[in-house]
């Protein structure tokens, strides 16, 4: 079901700002599930956004175009998270940053980083719609989400829960079954967001 123009309104808002489509279609995405709260929109570049800039909570802005307009970006830079390949140059070092070339985990673990601490206290940030659900998982479960997420193998998890490797990769589809989540990335979010496991730990 489409969202209405005034549900759009009250959600806080996000701007992703880059001409690449492919890649900003996948960082919407991984906005989306790391902060699903949020409503995150695509402009191609910064002459599209500047009208309703005040909008946004944050905007995540290619590299490049910040550097074509630092005097409409460096007015507003606490809420700029420059996206790039690179490192950033001297004159943007007081800009926030995601580096897009990295592994995926990566990428999810620096933007869920983001979310839990770019906030202190969730200061500015509404509280989350969905909190733990303990009925959802077993507990067994959870045990085993939580070592996926820390980036453990099936067979160190079997090992750290006395289980056989048969039984993790059983709990291992059980859990995706229930929550409807393929990837690891995907489950890494979902334990973070739900507090089984601290992002310091992933």
């Amino acid at each position: 079901m489409n969202e209405s123009h005034s549900e759009i309104k009250i959600r806080p808002m996000i701007a992703v700002v880059c001409s690449n489509t492919l890649a900003a279609i996948g960082l919407q995405q991984l906005l989306h599930e790391v902060m699903p709260f949020m409503h995150v929109r695509h402009y191609m570049n910064t002459a599209d956004v500047v009208a309703s800039v005040h909008e946004y909570a944050h905007l995540f802005v290619d590299a490049d175009e910040v550097d074509r307009h630092l005097d409409f970006y460096n007015p507003i830079r606490h809420k700029v998270m420059v996206l790039t390949s690179n490192s950033l140059p001297e004159h943007l070092n007081d800009y926030h940053f995601i580096r897009l070339d990295v592994p995926e985990e990566q990428l999810v673990k620096a933007i869920l980083a983001l979310e839990q601490y770019g906030h202190p206290n969730g200061t500015n940030l509404p509280k989350k719609a969905v909190a733990k659900d303990t009925k959802l998982l077993s507990q067994r479960e959870v045990q085993v989400l939580t070592l996926v997420a820390e980036g453990y193998l099936n067979k160190q998890i079997a090992n750290k829960l006395n289980i056989s490797i048969s039984t993790v990769i059983s709990h291992r589809k059980n859990i995706q079954e229930k929550l409807k989540l393929r990837t690891v990335s995907a489950l890494t979010i979902y334990a973070v967001m739900h507090g089984y496991v601290d992002v310091n730990r992933i």
